[in-house]
């Protein structure tokens, strides 16, 4: 491993400690400052905003990182988070945890970045493993993160955002010092300040189009975890700050040994399409049984299969990175970050307004959507030819 790729990673484990460490208190805060026990729109209007301005953002910032460099795009990310940190543990009032919010969107490209540096350093052939990685790198993030803001939420609602905020910082004294650039000099495009006109040069490759469509797809599914666990773990299964915590801590430490022992051996032996499905098949598997599941020991069972469903992730990922040249893939990659941030503005709003909508009668409803979304992907990605 070399020492850029190590640093990299490094900066991503941490980064994603920062993030996890706020989770589990994320709908406490919104009571507390919003005045009111009814989280309603807010909570989904909170989680859509970051996706908004990464959607507007990211792949500006991702062509910008072809320009100008990786390395201070990727600082101004870091500072960026702090900043938001900060914002949102000071704040007294609704308007300005929307705002803090925003600027951590509009300055959040650290994973774009990192995956075109991951991009930069790694011969094709060994994409998959190393994006496996990356990804593993933010469940060890989440193993530490959410079980230690659990802890500090229960002292304090705004206790994490501090504990992030110092986070943040040291990453980003780390990186100051120790990031090297890894984008090669050459003749990068000017960004034109336009959000969607990366979108349109990646779709006007045919043999991206079908692969991109798939890649929304999954993220799709994946915000169906990430808006509503806490609030399913609260409402079926009476889990407390700590419980939840605890269960995004192990979700964080399965899904970094599927990332880091699993996906890359799979795509290598199998192929990138044949480790996707796999990962399609255990996804929907998890959102079927949980949505039945009776009591929280069942959950916390379903964490390793939940994890195996993310294999497919780097396996995608490789498959895309593989259809541009290196001095593009900065633009690629905000492209993905821009779709995954749509599939974010989109998700969290119907997510939970169809869980609100039917948790008396029927709370799994959702993850059963979740798995039959799946159906989508299967002809986008399979009736492609292969490359």
């Amino acid at each position: 491993m070399t020492r850029a790729l190590a640093i990299i990673l490094t900066i991503v484990t941490l980064d994603a400690a920062g993030i996890g460490l706020t989770m589990p208190i994320m709908p406490r805060l919104l009571r507390e400052v919003g005045h009111s026990g009814d989280l309603g729109w807010r909570y989904g209007a909170f989680l859509g905003l970051y996706a908004l301005m990464q959607f507007l953002c990211a792949p500006l910032l991702g062509a910008l990182s072809d320009r100008a460099g990786r390395r201070p795009v990727l600082l101004l990310s870091l500072a960026g988070a702090a900043l938001d940190y900060l914002v949102l543990a000071a704040s007294p009032w609704l308007w300005l945890l929307f705002v803090g919010r925003a600027v951590a969107g509009i300055t959040g490209a650290s994973m774009a970045v990192a995956s075109a540096c991951i991009a930069d350093v790694t011969p094709e052939a060994q994409r998959a493993r190393r994006f496996g990685q990356l990804s593993a790198c933010f469940g060890l993030g989440f193993i530490a993160g959410p079980a230690l803001g659990g802890l500090l939420g229960a002292i304090s609602v705004r206790a994490p955002f501090v504990a992030a905020a110092a986070l943040n910082g040291v990453t980003l004294v780390g990186a100051l010092m120790a990031l090297p650039e890894t984008a090669k000099a050459g003749a990068a495009p000017a960004v034109l300040l336009n959000p969607l006109a990366p979108l349109r040069w990646a779709l006007s490759f045919p043999a991206l189009s079908a692969l991109i469509g798939a890649y929304l797809v999954l993220a799709l599914v994946g915000e169906v975890g990430g808006t509503i666990w806490v609030l399913y773990g609260e409402d079926k299964f009476g889990w407390d700050p700590f419980t939840i915590g605890v269960s995004l801590a192990g979700f964080g430490l399965f899904h970094a040994l599927a990332q880091a022992f699993v996906a890359g051996p799979i795509a290598e032996r199998w192929g990138e399409r044949r480790a996707l499905a796999v990962g399609i098949a255990a996804d929907s598997a998890a959102y079927g049984l949980i949505a039945v599941a009776a009591q929280g020991w069942m959950a916390f069972l379903l964490l390793p299969l939940f994890c195996l469903g993310g294999i497919g992730a780097p396996a995608l990922q490789s498959l895309l990175a593989a259809e541009v040249d290196g001095e593009q893939q900065g633009r690629l990659q905000g492209v993905l970050a821009s779709v995954t941030s749509l599939a974010s503005i989109l998700g969290p709003l119907l997510i939970s307004s169809l869980y609100f909508a039917s948790r008396a009668s029927f709370p799994g409803l959702v993850w059963l959507g979740g798995a039959a979304l799946y159906l989508v992907c299967l002809p986008l990605l399979f009736g492609r030819p292969s490359r």
